[in-house]
């Protein structure tokens, strides 16, 4: 689960279910017998449990890198259902109560705002923007060199490839004749010796075309897999940097600290590290 996930419209659900859960603490009834909405269990359940229990649902649902469905709905349609239902109920208890004492009025209100809040979350942009900002990161927060583990812009990563004999590799000196003696390099070309290294050298060029790179997201974005599927395998969140490995087109094939590969679609605003 991300945390980083959430947004501001998420705060206003998870802050009006605090205010309905302690509402339900609150006298009930404004006459002289004092009691709250735990004594009496068909109102508890259907208005106070039932508005946090759907809040709940929410905010799993946006933290969840994969959805998650019961009976048919995802987990976040379902509990805006939910506090749908506990606000309309609100609204009737509160109209049959005789006399409503604070719970009920607290309560009534505190539905209102989860119901709303669930459903205009995806609708308007104000709610829409990060509820817990990303730090900000530079490549050179991050240690660097020989010391720098996997997961940071400038550890010293493994190259398949590299190495004497392979493309790409630094030779020392001319090379080696027979008998041991090396002949040194005259304008490139070293006869047959050089011809192997020339042939190295035009294979080793299309390879260099994209260089891996790291980056950072500045929101959190969903892994789709290779496979070309619509279902993300991960979501990468700010504040991590993920290392590109192969470029499609105006997608990103990336792999996270985990070792799991798979296709970012949106690129606009990474950083590059």
């Amino acid at each position: 689960m991300n945390i980083r996930s959430l947004t501001r419209g998420d705060g206003v659900v998870i802050g009006a279910a605090v205010l309905l859960f302690i509402a339900s603490f609150l006298d009930y009834s404004g006459g002289l017998e004092s009691f709250n909405a735990w004594d009496m269990l068909p109102v508890v359940m259907s208005i106070y449990l039932a508005g946090v229990i759907g809040a709940a649902l929410i905010v799993v649902h946006r933290m969840m890198p994969q959805p998650r469905k019961i009976a048919g709905l995802e987990l976040g349609q379902f509990g805006v259902a939910i506090t749908i239902f506990a606000a309309w109920t609100a609204f009737w208890t509160i109209i049959g109560v005789g006399s409503a004492g604070p719970g009920v009025i607290i309560g009534f209100i505190a539905t209102l705002i989860l119901a709303g809040a669930a459903v205009a979350s995806p609708l308007v942009p104000a709610l829409k923007g990060q509820l817990i900002t990303a730090p900000t990161t530079t490549p050179g927060a991050y240690p660097t060199g020989a010391n720098a583990g996997y997961g940071y812009p400038g550890a010293q990563q493994q190259v398949p490839g590299q190495g004497y004999g392979y493309p790409g590799a630094q030779q020392q000196g001319g090379q080696p004749s027979y008998g041991g003696q090396p002949q040194p390099v005259q304008g490139g070309h070293t006869g047959q010796a050089g011809q192997p290294q020339a042939a190295d050298q035009q294979t080793a060029a299309p390879a260099d075309a994209f260089a891996p790179f790291w980056f950072a997201v500045p929101v959190a974005r969903p892994l789709y897999g290779e496979d070309g599927g619509q279902t993300p395998i991960a979501e990468l969140a700010p504040g991590t940097w993920y290392l590109a490995v192969e470029q499609r087109g105006q997608a990103l094939i990336a792999q996270t600290q985990d070792g799991r590969r798979g296709v970012l679609q949106d690129t606009t605003g990474i950083q590059r590290g």
